[in-house]
């Protein structure tokens, strides 16, 4: 099933915080809550956070009760604000308001633009399923058989309105036949590999081995690793490449052991309006993530400290050997490869 989807006038997810002890479907009929939803994780992972918010704007023409177009549009503007500030970092946030927003201006009459805020974004949600399945085309070509991946968070179906960027790559890599095994890294604090990876590629049948994150620069060193794909929230237009926390290291410790370095990236998540990482703004999480982390029963930090807890870090391009695109696979110089797989897809 859909991670996201509309069904009966609400918004159903999959809370991905009970997974995965527990599976729950959810239903909101509110943006707010939507939103709120986006905050705390319910819902994460690029392409399934922008799709959520396209829906949530679909909610908020739903819930104004506007006689006409332009107080219909100045609510719509209000719920946009409050999707967007959700969580900062993920390009596909803003990128799917903005679009059913664009498409609420193009209505003249309230009643049109209620139906189509809900048009825009199932057709939003749909392109997703079919963007990734062409991403994992193009990059399950780069895995042969018999390679070892090292994969970072979650970036399968539950990362996507369904199928997933990377792991949708090791998923129609591993449909085809090709022989692979996957190192998933735990992924700290959160732990998204370890809950919702793992999780995935079990259902799958694909053959992998849960590790500490620390533990991957001993497997690429050690010659246990052919290959590097991990996610994106936001790509820079010169390819730097913001993800989940603990890629940048991943990428170094690749790069000095010759092992390619490949993000999967739909261009919704290209930003091509922010010159280098340098510009992408770092969403910083609560420092409770960390310090209340339950080990043999207890808490493993003493009470009282202080915690930094950055969700994600920024990857320089220098280190990127390709970037996975729906459109190919782009390769250096990213300024230039990027925008033309931008301008293909548009």
């Amino acid at each position: 099933m859909r991670t996201v989807q509309w069904l009966d006038g609400k918004l159903r997810m999959i809370d991905q915080r009970l997974l995965p002890g527990e599976f729950r479907l959810v239903e909101y009929a509110d943006y707010r809550e939507v939103a709120e939803a986006i905050s705390t994780m319910v819902v994460r992972g690029a392409p399934a956070i922008g799709a959520a918010a396209a829906f949530g704007m679909a909610l908020a023409g739903q819930q104004s009760d506007a006689k006409d177009a332009d107080r219909l549009l100045a609510d719509l503007r209000t719920a946009a604000d409050v999707l967007r500030a959700a969580r900062p970092t993920a390009v596909n946030l803003a990128w799917a308001v903005g679009r059913l927003l664009r498409r609420a201006e193009t209505e003249q009459h309230h009643q049109n633009i209620r139906a189509a805020l809900l048009d825009e974004a199932q057709r939003l949600a749909d392109e997703d399923v079919e963007i990734n399945q062409r991403m994992g085309i193009y990059g399950a070509a780069l895995i042969r058989d018999g390679d070892t991946i090292l994969h970072h968070c979650n970036t399968g179906a539950l990362a996507a309105v369904d199928y997933g960027t990377a792991l949708g790559v090791i998923r129609t890599a591993h449909e085809q036949g090709t022989q692979i095994h996957v190192l998933v890294d735990e992924t700290r604090p959160r732990l998204q590999g370890a809950r919702l990876t793992a999780w995935e590629l079990q259902r799958y049948g694909v053959p992998f081995t849960l590790i500490a994150d620390n533990a991957a620069g001993h497997f690429m060193r050690t010659g246990q690793v052919q290959i590097v794909m991990v996610g994106a929230d936001r790509v820079a237009a010169n390819g730097d490449v913001a993800n989940k926390i603990g890629t940048y290291k991943l990428a170094v410790v690749a790069q000095a052991n010759g092992i390619p370095f490949y993000p999967v990236v739909p261009t919704s998540t290209v930003d091509l309006s922010l010159p280098t990482g340098d510009d992408i703004p770092i969403e910083e999480r609560p420092p409770e993530e960390i310090t209340d982390l339950i080990y043999q029963g207890r808490a493993i930090a003493p009470e009282g400290i202080s915690a930094a807890n950055p969700a994600f870090d920024v990857t320089p391009s220098r280190y990127v050997t390709g970037i996975v695109t729906e459109c190919g696979i782009a390769y250096p110089p990213f300024d230039l490869s990027l925008r033309e797989a931008v301008r293909t897809n548009r």
